[in-house]
């Protein structure tokens, strides 16, 4: 049998950033993955929006977490080495509806402190983002809107909490969780783990995970997106992330990314039986044809034939449960702020969506605080370092910077991936950092994510995975 202190049970975004502000303390961590990455379920799928909190009602967990973070993701990213942008935020209204929205999320981000919000008229919209359909009724300019990929933030915070002592056992699916002698038993297809508390951060098994050890509290109901993503051709036809507010409840979000594509979606929609028992993020043709249209009207220049990929996601929407005569009843309404359940030592995180990129580390933080507390380990650990070395990217480099690189490595002169322009040198520094597939590569590198989406570079990554050379 294994022992630690604390025993986080998911690698997300949750999972990694509760890991590492653990790691601040001088406390024995240890985090079971099901996968065989990090960022291998919801966290990889979203928009990658880093919110400034008008979109939640003021005195909320949501919001007080999402300003906070909003403000500090900057030197978050800093110390991570994650790349990261403010286009800032439009939302967009054509009629009454839409209007009455915009109003009130301006209202409610004012009451509650966001910074940078403006209330714009039609023609104000229209003159910042030409290529936006006209007749633009008002719309709401948030000047602290960000984007970042949710996978770099999560391989960062992972590698972070990784160099600063905390371990990681991945393809390692927990079976069964007991109580006993003050803490944890956990069974998994392989080794048994003791903790004395544990974080349950499994995502959309997060409720199955609490239930192995309590009675049926909160259950999650998924609902499934789509997206589109266009090649960086079309990636700046808009300069700002849009939030179209849709009179029929049907919306449009546009989404400028950090390598330059730009992300159209996401849908809303029930999600099948089949994808939420596999976790399967599939997409929806009816899905996609909805983004086409909806994109056609509000960015009719919008080219779609540079489309390069789709994909989909679940939403972990969390609804309280009874029990009636043996029976789950599930109640009606859904919760709508964080909610982190702590039954004596077992801290359960059920339900966490958008704006859950946003405040990761800062809900992390939280719980790694309470975890910390109850395992009665709040000693500092002296030699906490918060800041992480990122793979060199070459393609963000000069000419002169570039040339440096390749006298000291020759690799670096070596294109792999010419559509993201990625070298050997840094698929090599992948799989040194724990890389060990196609996939795993690709979201370190950004290899194959390019228009060709890995036709002319996956054969040759395999091969240097394979040799590790």
């Amino acid at each position: 049998m294994i022992s630690t202190d604390v025993l986080i049970i998911g690698a997300g975004l949750l999972g990694c950033f509760t890991a590492r502000n653990l790691t601040e303390y001088d406390i024995d961590v240890i985090v079971l993955e099901k996968e065989d990455d990090v960022c291998r379920g919801i966290s990889k799928a979203n928009t990658g929006i880093i919110y400034s909190g008008y979109d939640h009602k003021p005195g909320s967990e949501k919001h007080k977490l999402c300003v906070q973070a909003n403000e500090a993701f900057d030197r978050l990213c800093h110390e991570l080495e994650v790349p990261f942008r403010r286009p800032g935020s439009l939302m967009i209204s054509y009629g009454p509806k839409g209007d009455a929205v915009i109003a009130r999320k301006y209202r409610d981000g004012i009451e509650g402190g966001v910074q940078g919000l403006s209330l714009l008229n039609g023609s104000e919209a229209e003159a910042m983002e030409p290529a936006l359909a006209k007749g633009i009724t008002s719309a709401l300019y948030s000047s602290e809107t960000g984007t970042v990929d949710p996978w770099e933030l999560c391989i960062a915070a992972y590698e972070n909490a990784r160099e600063n002592g905390a371990q990681f056992v991945f393809g390692c699916c927990v079976t069964g969780i007991k109580r006993k002698d003050g803490g944890f038993i956990a069974e998994t297809q392989g080794d048994t783990f003791f903790a004395k508390t544990v974080v349950n951060a499994a995502g959309l098994s997060s409720d199955v995970i609490r239930e192995m050890s309590e009675k049926p509290l909160i259950r999650l109901f998924p609902t499934a997106a789509d997206y589109i993503v266009l090649d960086r051709s079309a990636g700046s036809i808009v300069d700002h992330v849009i939030f179209h507010e849709g009179e029929d409840g049907k919306g449009l979000t546009l989404v400028p990314t950090v390598d330059g594509n730009l992300l159209i979606g996401p849908t809303n929609r029930e999600a099948s039986e089949g994808e939420t028992k596999a976790c399967d993020m599939r997409t929806d043709c009816s899905g996609l044809e909805l983004l086409k249209a909806l994109c056609e009207e509000i960015v009719p220049d919008a080219d779609l034939s540079k489309q390069i990929r789709t994909f989909g996601s679940l939403r972990p929407n969390p609804y309280f449960v009874s029990l009636c005569d043996g029976d789950v009843i599930k109640r009606e309404d859904n919760i709508k702020d964080i909610r982190i359940t702590e039954e004596n030592g077992l801290f359960s995180l059920i339900g966490i969506k958008t704006p859950g990129l946003t405040f990761s580390n800062e809900l992390g933080k939280a719980v790694a605080d309470m975890a910390a507390a109850y395992a009665g380990k709040t000693e500092p650990n002296t030699d906490f370092d918060p800041h992480r070395k990122a793979i060199i990217r070459v393609r963000d480099l000069s000419e002169e910077e570039r040339a440096d690189l390749i006298c000291s490595d020759s690799a670096y002169g070596e294109v792999v991936c010419p559509c993201m322009d990625v070298t050997k040198a840094e698929i090599l520094q992948a799989v040194k950092r724990g890389a060990h597939d196609f996939e795993s590569v690709k979201r370190r590198t950004g290899a194959g994510f390019g228009k060709c989406q890995g036709s002319r570079c996956r054969r040759r990554i395999m091969d240097i995975i394979a040799k590790g050379e």
